[in-house]
C-alpha cells in the first residue's frame, strides 16, 4: 500500500473562490507540480492493472465546517500530480473522500493509494 501526504490546497483552487482565471491557473500548475515532486520523493508505485482506489483524508486546518464535495474538487491539480508520478491515466482511479475530525495547523490531505 502506498501512502503520500500533502499540503493543503491553495485557497485560489476552491470552488467557492472567486479569482481571475490566470490565478487560479497558476497556482494550480504550481500545486500539481509540487504534488507531483512528493508523490515521487514518497517513492509511490501502482503497476497492477485495472482501477486504483485513492483513499483521500483531509485533515483542516482549523475547525471551520467543509464539504467533501468541494475539498475534492480543489484536489483536481494534486490528483493530476499523483496520477502523472505514477504515470497512469486519471480515469482509473476510484476516490474515497473523508473530512476527518482532527485538526492540524496549516492543514493537510493523506492520500493512501491501493487496489
Amino acid at each position: 500500500m502506498n501512502k503520500v501526504t500533502l499540503p493543503w490546497p491553495p485557497k485560489q483552487l476552491s470552488p467557492n473562490a472567486r479569482v481571475h482565471w490566470a490565478v487560479k491557473a497558476k497556482a494550480a500548475k504550481i500545486y500539481r507540480a509540487d504534488c507531483f515532486n512528493l508523490a515521487k520523493q514518497a517513492g509511490v508505485k501502482f503497476e497492477e492493472e485495472g482501477k486504483i482506489h485513492l483513499f483521500v483524508d483531509f485533515y483542516c486546518p482549523d475547525k471551520r465546517a467543509r464539504d467533501s464535495d468541494n475539498l475534492l474538487s480543489s484536489m483536481k491539480s494534486a490528483i493530476d500530480g499523483l496520477a502523472d508520478a505514477l504515470k497512469v491515466n486519471d480515469s482509473r482511479f476510484v476516490i474515497h473522500p473523508f473530512v476527518r475530525d482532527e485538526i492540524i495547523k496549516g492543514g493537510q490531505v493523506v492520500i493512501t493509494i491501493s487496489s
